[in-house]
């Protein structure tokens, strides 16, 4: 499996590159963690053809022991080889998720697409109501006129398996839940977009609450002591390379924590 690197498409934001980037490494290491595989695979076929076929191991002769860790080898040779194939596979499932968990906080034209999805929803909301007022008036032009075709029309008078013609309620009720579920969303960001920027230096410690980010931040000048990396692991925070930082989320949760933090590194003796 071969990748080319692909340029920026026209219009992205800095989240979505950083995703795009991210995609092309899951899919770079899935191609690698392949040919890896292709080669220990090959060079343990090859030792391996070097026993001819069906022939046992000689018990008591002096090459017994020698036989026995060469046939070891090619098993562990296989094993290697296999359990790359499965490392590309990991890989490139990941890749594929990529960019498929709906809308996420740190793209920062999350709140024009929550609007968006929402605006689409409640629209199909007032549609499906339309159509299943149509039905109960049997006005087939009134639906032909939301812009339906023929077929469409004809199929909506069709009683489903439970002898429900229209959308069922179920359809307008799960898409409800849906125009809720954004509103709330949107509120969150909206709640979001108003906080500030704001830092403290703490005892060997900088904590930062970072909006362009969107991560509660813990810095240190150095790597810090086993006890505070498992202050911070217990507290949901993770070891961020690229920002040099150990990171949650920021929001009410990831800020009261971190101010929780912050009081347990300060009693922490210097």
């Amino acid at each position: 499996m071969t990748t080319a690197k692909k340029d920026a498409a026209p219009g992205q934001n800095s989240y979505e590159l950083r995703q795009a980037a991210r995609k092309e490494r899951l899919l770079s290491a899935a191609t690698s963690a392949d040919r890896e595989s292709g080669m220990v695979y090959t060079a343990t076929k090859n030792k391996a053809s070097l026993i001819p076929f069906g022939q046992p191991i000689h018990v008591g002769h002096y090459s017994e022991g020698r036989d026995r860790n060469f046939r070891k080898s090619i098993s562990r040779g296989f094993g290697k080889a296999f359990a790359l194939a499965d490392k590309a596979e990991y890989y490139r499932r990941k890749a594929e998720s990529v960019g498929t968990g709906g809308i996420s906080s740190d793209d920062p034209d999350a709140l024009v697409k929550l609007k968006a999805q929402l605006a689409d929803a409640q629209a199909a909301q007032e549609r499906m109501k339309k159509v299943n007022a149509f039905i109960r008036r049997e006005d087939r032009d009134g639906i032909k006129n939301l812009g339906y075709s023929d077929d469409d029309t004809t199929q909506f008078f069709k009683p489903d398996f439970c002898g429900r013609v229209g959308f069922p309620s179920y359809r307008l009720s799960n898409n409800n839940a849906n125009i809720n579920r954004l509103k709330d969303r949107i509120a969150e960001l909206e709640r979001h977009a108003e906080r500030t920027d704001k830092e403290r230096v703490g005892s060997g410690y900088t904590y930062r609450e970072d909006t362009a980010e969107n991560r509660v931040m813990f810095l240190f000048d150095g790597k810090p002591s086993e006890q505070i990396r498992k202050l911070l692991k217990r507290n949901g925070f993770k070891w961020s390379p690229s920002r040099g930082a150990w990171v949650r989320a920021l929001n009410n949760v990831g800020v009261t924590v971190g101010q929780i933090v912050c009081k347990s590194l300060d009693a922490i003796p210097e």
